[in-house]
């Protein structure tokens, strides 16, 4: 069985909306996109090629499929570290909008419902799922138990609001940290397995 693993950039008080560009999502007004990039350095991005080239697929909520596809396939050649793991790997889409065929290659759609979906797939062989982004569809991997593994880059500094992983259910989800360091720009790379009963 194949683990799932969330790859994901977050501040310090949990919002993951838009770290990229001004203009990546600015649903419910939010102001600070672009927040994650003054925190990049060479050790963050090793630790990004470093998961990216270990995936044996990406999987993908509808927003963050469409921004990625719309970029990585016209990748420069120093991006290939990035763009050759996600345009020749397996992607898998949570959507209810779109139709296949899918632009983006080795694109399929998810049929039925997300998480018996996804449950599915982790029991194919293979090798491990990686989800980017994504957030609606974190949380409701979180919530239905299918997340192995959590990748976070905890950057620091404080947004006031956004869009976060973490479902706001009142469940309790303790967490073991299995592996972190830290970055020349503060931020810490934690990676987090659900805590054994």
């Amino acid at each position: 069985m194949r683990k799932l693993i969330v790859h994901t950039w977050m501040t310090l008080d949990g919002v993951a909306q838009a770290p990229g560009a001004p203009e990546e999502d600015t649903t419910g007004g939010f102001q600070h996109g672009g927040w994650h990039l003054p925190y990049f350095d060479d050790t963050s991005r090793k630790w990004v090629a470093d998961s990216y080239a270990t995936a044996g697929g990406f999987l993908f909520g509808r927003r963050t499929f469409q921004s990625l596809a719309g970029y990585w396939p016209h990748a420069s050649e120093e991006e290939q570290v990035i763009a050759e793991p996600l345009n020749t790997r397996p992607k898998y889409v949570a959507s209810r909008t779109l139709t296949e065929p899918l632009a983006w290659q080795h694109s399929t759609l998810l049929r039925g419902e997300v998480a018996e979906a996804v449950a599915a797939l982790k029991r194919q062989d293979g090798g491990d799922l990686l989800v980017v982004g994504s957030t609606m569809l974190v949380q409701t991997l979180l919530a239905h138990r299918l997340v192995d593994e959590l990748q976070l880059m905890i950057d620091p500094l404080v947004v006031g609001g956004g869009k976060g992983i973490f479902p706001a259910d009142g469940a309790l989800r303790p967490l073991q940290l299995v592996g972190s360091q830290v970055t020349s720009t503060g931020a810490i790379l934690a990676t987090y397995a659900p805590a054994k009963a």
